[in-house]
């Protein structure tokens, strides 16, 4: 016996990918019984996502006329056995799981889905998948991602530009001053960094070891004075990680929720960047912070560096008469005998885990008058969650409906590292994806597919089926804003990755570990092959702080350099800046269909497009060009390829747009 669904086909289920609630959903299976007695078929299924309910619904054969067999399977003349069933979508969000029981000779077979190879088939199993939080997904149910009717995003997002700055390390302010900077959060942890261009410090003092407190001083206003650089990268938004008062130089650690820290600037300052971006047409995203706050802050106070009682105060207190604090029931401590523990971020006592389902603290976040509204209201256009996975999903709600109350296009953007459709985390399914939380997440899954397949790790196959996964798995408006990136102050620089030799390890090896010139130059081909599939592929393309020069560096803190002003790569700046501009140009590269072609080894082939009405994948009217077919070759050999009844010639490290209009856009021949 012989059969094939495929998820990913019309023919075997329709419509494609994720669905919203109450959808018709057709499924088909294709047996080839070769003799086999079927009694029956039934299309199996479980959905939910805190709680799954099961059931079974009988297919029917039929055979399918000789056309429409063949669009099916090639060129076969023979005429199996067609089952189908069509089954209405929950009314709630969720996972819908699928599979197929055949029942043949008197006993039963299972048809699941084969996540080996990643591609939309299946295979025969000998046992029902699994499906449950936690367990192996072996074997594996198809899956139908199902989210609200209606949901959607703000048109700002599908398809924009995104440079991300880490703010202490991107641009010094004409404002600027050693002295100025020293004096305003002289702690003795604390190194500070005279020349921009010194090495970042590895070590820390001798008292504390590293801790990320060395500072450069950059700023807001060290930002506004970029602006018109950034503008001519083509970038829509600015991302930046966190800008709160807080101890470290990442900001992570947030010492008041309130308060721009004084290094950085001023809220005056982040409202004239918010002004002067938005006159640009850019928006302006915030790195909010709210599964753990600073033990160094105004709500922990364990420094005792903040005028009010903090937590620690009271619970060192005992009993909390002498030292009562507002924010004692935010935090959950522990005693051991004469022993205080408290529980903390990853186990990192300087970041004090926050319970989430506190309702003053949620009040204080996401209140009509909480942090959340009040930055957005600053003309703030967005919040990036970090670590989405480690905040509730009730808190996750709430944050949701706070930002639309105060700004209704304010975006939610999350960090979750995997397949956030089925991203498991306390035990159960999450609920990222699906029209109440989020309206994007960040996109690890295509960095990791992109940045592997340009470092010879993995197939442009293998790429494929990565990318299409996620494709298949998110609703569509997500899918088109999904953060696109590269690289992030969390990975490698993306050159380095590319092109570089294997992490060494250690801080000491990986500061002395640079790029030989032959990879340097290599790797600059590869950048701009980089970013021209950014601009080419559905989603929010997103740019690193130096990206466009060709920074290098390992993991945290080398990814966190200052920016090298004075020594840029001018000729890849150039080249960033050119492709960043296609998307403001060409509509169709921002919201086109997207239309795989060809993925071959070294080869990689896609089309965007509008529809024959001139309307993009969202059902709008779109001018300019109609179609582009992007193609790409990794290898550092000349390839061809044939798509579309034409043959389409790469030389090596090289790529190009081509446009129905006849602009063409290619890597090659740029200065190198």
């Amino acid at each position: 016996m012989f059969a094939v669904h495929n998820s990913r086909a019309l023919c075997y289920r329709k419509p494609y990918g994720a669905v919203a609630i109450d959808t018709a959903v057709q499924f088909s299976l294709r047996i080839d019984a070769q003799g086999d007695n079927i009694q029956a078929v039934y299309l199996c299924y479980a959905y939910g996502l805190d709680r799954f309910q099961e059931s079974r619904l009988r297919m029917r054969s039929h055979l399918l006329g000789e056309a429409e067999n063949q669009e099916a399977d090639g060129n076969k003349t023979e005429r199996p056995l067609w089952f189908r069933a069509i089954c209405d979508m929950p009314s709630e969000p969720g996972l819908f799981f699928y599979w197929f029981e055949i029942q043949v000779n008197n006993s039963k077979t299972w048809y699941t889905a084969d996540l080996e190879r990643k591609d939309g088939s299946g295979r025969f199993s000998p046992t029902r998948p699994s499906f449950q939080p936690g367990e192996s997904m072996t074997p594996a149910p198809f899956q139908v991602t199902v989210h609200l009717s209606g949901f959607s995003v703000p048109n700002w997002l599908p398809g924009a530009v995104m440079y991300q700055i880490f703010p202490d390390r991107f641009n010094r302010g004409s404002d600027y001053s050693y002295e100025r900077m020293v004096s305003l959060g002289d702690y003795p942890e604390r190194i500070w960094h005279e020349d921009w261009n010194s090495e970042v410090d590895i070590h820390g003092k001798s008292e504390t070891g590293y801790i990320a407190c060395d500072f450069y001083g950059g700023s807001l206003r060290g930002i506004i004075e970029k602006l018109e650089y950034i503008d001519n990268l083509g970038i829509d938004v600015i991302y930046l990680n966190p800008i709160f008062r807080a101890r470290s130089n990442h900001r992570y650690d947030t010492g008041d929720y309130e308060q721009i820290d004084p290094l950085v600037g001023t809220e005056d300052d982040l409202r004239e960047l918010c002004s002067l971006a938005q006159d640009r047409g850019i928006r302006v995203m915030l790195d909010g912070v709210f599964s753990h706050t600073g033990a160094d802050s105004r709500y922990f106070n364990k420094l005792n560096r903040y005028d009010s009682n903090g937590a620690w105060q009271e619970a060192v207190d005992n009993n909390g008469e002498k030292h009562c604090s507002d924010y004692s029931s935010w935090y959950n401590f522990h005693r051991r005998g004469n022993d205080l523990f408290y529980d903390s971020w990853w186990g990192f006592p300087d970041l004090p885990s926050v319970n989430e389902h506190d309702l003053t603290y949620r009040h204080y976040m996401t209140g009509d008058n909480g942090i959340i509204a009040k930055w957005l209201s600053a003309g703030v256009s967005g919040w990036r969650l970090d670590v989405s996975d480690e905040l509730p999903d009730s808190f996750l709600r709430d944050v949701r409906r706070s930002a639309l109350k105060a700004r209704p296009d304010a975006a939610i953007l999350g960090e979750v590292w995997e397949d956030a459709s089925r991203k498991v985390s306390y035990g159960h399914y999450r609920d990222f994806i699906y029209g109440r939380t989020h309206d994007c997440i960040m996109g690890y899954p295509f960095r990791n597919a992109l940045v592997d397949w340009l470092a010879g790790q993995h197939s442009a196959e293998a790429m494929f089926n990565d990318l299409e996964i996620i494709r298949e798995h998110y609703p569509v408006v997500s899918f088109y804003s999904s953060m696109n990136l590269i690289s992030s102050h969390d990975i490698p620089r993306a050159i380095t990755a590319i092109v570089g030799l294997p992490d060494p390890g250690s801080r000491e090896a990986q500061m002395k570990t640079k790029l030989s010139p032959a990879a340097r130059i290599r790797g600059e081909k590869l950048m701009r092959l980089a970013v021209l599939f950014q601009i080419a592929y559905p989603g929010m393309a997103s740019i690193y702080y130096g990206d466009e020069t060709g920074m290098e560096g390992y993991r945290d803190p080398f990814n966190r350099r200052p920016y090298p002003w004075n020594k840029q790569n001018t000729d890849l700046i150039a080249w960033f800046s050119q492709v960043g501009k296609l998307r403001s140009e060409h509509q169709v590269l921002k919201t086109g269909h997207y239309l795989p072609l060809l993925a071959q080894n070294d080869l990689f082939v896609f089309e965007r497009t509008l529809d024959p009405e001139n309307k993009d994948v969202f059902g709008f009217i779109s001018g300019g060009s109609t179609s582009v077919i992007a193609a790409f070759n990794r290898s550092p050999e000349k390839r061809s390829c044939r798509v579309l009844g034409r043959t389409i010639e790469l030389e090596g490290y090289s790529g190009q747009l081509e446009f129905a209009d006849g602009y063409i856009v290619r890597t090659a021949g740029m200065a190198e």
